[in-house]
């Protein structure tokens, strides 16, 4: 946890919602700071001892907040101190939706004290929303992000980690899709991500030597998630220096 990140919780259509926020450090010092956008961050299985806490996640949430994002991070239902039980994703995508909503509206950050005298918040509806996952939370995020196609409101980026292909059902998700796997992933095989990849002529990029978990390629991460928005236009980027 670094020193912008706060434990939040806020209500749910089943109860409490559990989440992290990670701020951008620019933010200790000046609440004027120009952020990026929103970032979304989606845990693994609640079965399988995910949680917001998940290095992984963390390790995506740090890298958007490098890049001037605004990360949130949910617990999904019966983990830590989110509500309810564990619904197959289902239940878990409403969430989600419901967490999106609440991050794009003025007065969520308004009440929340680390945050309310910041110049963004009262523009945070017009800010882009980057949906981010790893593992079960990337098929979560798949159908979250096509969910918002169909709303009308489209994320402006989905990130996947260690994707779930052939462990869910995916949803079809967009050309620009930044698809990170380990060569050694021993619970999604990599194969298994090539074959659903290839009909849709999705890049994978693949980090040599990591399994499931990123242990000891955490930084591969990061480094994959910078790269992609540093080389886009920014007026922002003398900021990130």
């Amino acid at each position: 946890m670094n020193s912008r990140t706060k434990i939040i919780h806020i209500d749910g259509l089943v109860g409490s919602i559990e989440m992290s926020i990670d701020l951008p450090d620019e933010l200790k010092n000046d609440p004027t700071f120009v952020i990026r956008g929103l970032a979304l961050v989606a845990h693994p299985h609640p079965l399988m001892g995910g949680t917001m806490d998940n290095k992984v996640a963390a390790t995506m949430a740090r890298a958007f907040n490098q890049l001037g994002f605004v990360s949130v991070r949910p617990n999904f239902r019966g983990v830590g101190g989110t509500a309810g039980l564990h619904d197959d994703g289902v239940g878990e995508l409403e969430d989600l939706l419901h967490v999106t909503d609440w991050m794009r509206t003025p007065s969520s950050w308004t009440s929340f004290e680390a945050t309310a005298q910041q110049a963004w918040v009262s523009t945070v509806n017009a800010l882009p929303l980057v949906v981010s996952g790893f593992s079960f939370g990337s098929f979560v995020g798949s159908h979250l992000v096509q969910r918002l196609i169909d709303l009308g409101r489209p994320a402006e980026r989905l990130v996947m980690v260690g994707s779930a292909a052939g462990k869910w059902t995916l949803a079809p998700v967009p050309a620009d899709t930044i698809l990170i796997h380990g060569e050694l992933d021993e619970t999604i095989p990599l194969i298994d991500v090539l074959d659903w990849a290839r009909p849709q002529e999705l890049t994978v990029q693949v980090v040599p030597g990591a399994d499931h978990f990123f242990h000891r390629r955490l930084h591969c991460i990061r480094n994959i998630i910078t790269g992609a928005w540093l080389g886009m236009p920014d007026h922002r980027k003398q900021s990130l220096r």
